[in-house]
């Protein structure tokens, strides 16, 4: 006889999991292609509008504001009504604002309704790889979340497509309506997807749970050995944002929140200006979003060969190295002087920053106990999108400074430092939680 916990840490991949591996996958999928679109459009809308770098920048951040509401919330609310209540609210969420930010006739109505798609965004991906986490056993887990985020290459891909095919001869408005209607339909999808089983125990709710794990098992040729229900339930003596700072959860949660920081600076410093400042370089905005499709497909071995690292030697090992070549990259893209060092070095800085955003998806609910699992992932990463809503004021800024080569030589000297002081972090206070099984509460 074993607890919910211990028959799940069992278990080998089964049907259900792969199934709910591949239809949260499709939604984060959708996701991608929302901040893919981003970058893409930014360029397009600037040039329509007649927008200054000043206006463009709201209009990236009015987006990520959304997503640090809606990341800090969605954790709190999945941890009080359970992970797959979330992810299909906020899934919806943001696919009506996509198709709203499409509508939009006025400067202050794409902020609006940016904020509201940022919102369902930010919402969904905690949310969402805290349920792949909770159904995922421990070989396998590390593994699945860097599989689950590595979806979000090939949203990043399709938006690539949508920018270099789509925008060009049907404008910017086309784009958003894309991205909304696969998202809707994800959403529909996600009705199937059972709800965690941990979460369900620690809400006294074990039958639910048992039913659950119990398909599972027959699915692996198990014979279901359930004990009855745990004596655990979600303390609510304090709160939960505060359960994250006591002395067994402060270290992870500081080092948490400077790696989601980093990341977030760094990714979207490069990311979402990349179309802007290969313009300003004197590439043509069409050749510039085929660059970009290009350095998009390179973020699929780096996710694969992230998934195989951070089970085969490790988490911490495994961000400090991706983190690292981030770093690298950074720097040699930012000092690439042609045509064709610009499309090597770009695809090396999303090799290593993609496969390195799959390790934190995956390291981030390992190292909390189900009851605050989702709050842990929601705060860490609000607080990561606070360097998301920074960099895009930062990177402008910085390149006005010098002249437009100058400019574009610093902007990425800045992110290589940013890059290099995560992977110092993690090597210093980061713990390994390779192998080890999921805590249920402390």
């Amino acid at each position: 006889m074993a607890t919910i916990a211990e028959r799940i840490e069992k278990l080998p991949m089964t049907r259900t999991a792969w199934t709910i591996l591949m239809i949260v996958g499709v939604g984060w999928m959708f996701d991608a292609m929302d901040q893919g679109m981003v970058s893409g459009v930014i360029a397009s809308i600037g040039t329509d509008w007649n927008l200054s770098l000043y206006e463009k920048s709201w209009l990236i951040n009015s987006g990520i504001i959304g997503m640090i509401l809606g990341a800090a919330l969605s954790g709190i609310i999945a941890d009080r009504w359970g992970r797959r209540r979330v992810i299909t609210v906020t899934l919806l969420i943001y696919s009506a604002g996509s198709a709203l930010c499409g509508l939009s006739t006025e400067y202050w109505m794409l902020i609006v309704f940016r904020f509201i798609t940022g919102f369902g965004l930010g919402g969904e991906l905690p949310a969402a790889s805290t349920l792949v986490t909770e159904m995922s056993p421990a070989a396998s887990r590390g593994r699945n979340v860097v599989l689950l985020e590595s979806f979000w290459a090939w949203g990043w891909i399709a938006a690539s497509m949508v920018s270099f095919l789509a925008i060009p001869e049907f404008g910017w408005r086309a784009a958003f309506f894309i991205g909304a209607l696969p998202a809707l339909f994800a959403a529909v999808l996600r009705f199937g997807v059972p709800e965690s089983p941990r979460y369900l125990e620690i809400k006294g709710k074990h039958s639910e749970a048992d039913a659950v794990v119990s398909k599972m098992e027959r699915e692996a040729g198990i014979e279901p050995s359930d004990s009855g229900p745990e004596n655990i339930s979600a303390k609510k003596d304090r709160g939960l944002f505060f359960r994250l700072w006591n002395k067994d959860n402060i270290r992870s949660t500081a080092v948490l929140w400077v790696i989601w920081f980093g990341i977030n600076f760094g990714y979207y410093g490069f990311v979402l200006w990349t179309p802007d400042l290969l313009v300003n370089r004197g590439f043509s905005m069409v050749r510039s979003f085929g660059y970009i499709v290009i350095m998009c497909f390179a973020q699929l071995p780096g996710y694969f060969s992230a998934a195989y690292l951070i089970e085969k030697i490790g988490r911490k090992p495994t961000l400090i190295i991706y983190f690292a070549g981030t770093a690298v990259a950074s720097w040699l893209f930012g000092h690439a002087g042609s045509a064709l060092a610009i499309l090597i070095t770009g695809c090396l800085l999303y090799f290593f920053a993609l496969g390195a955003w799959g390790c934190v998806y995956s390291y981030t609910p390992e190292v909390y106990p189900t009851e605050i699992r989702g709050s842990g992932t929601g705060w860490a990463s609000a607080f990561g999108r606070v360097g998301a809503f920074i960099a895009p004021f930062i990177v402008p800024a910085l390149y006005g400074m010098y002249d437009k080569d100058t400019g574009f030589v610093m902007v990425f000297i800045v992110l290589t430092i940013c890059f290099a002081a995560v992977a110092v972090t993690v090597a210093l206070f980061a713990r390994e939680t390779k192998g080890k099984n999921l805590a249920d509460s402390q």
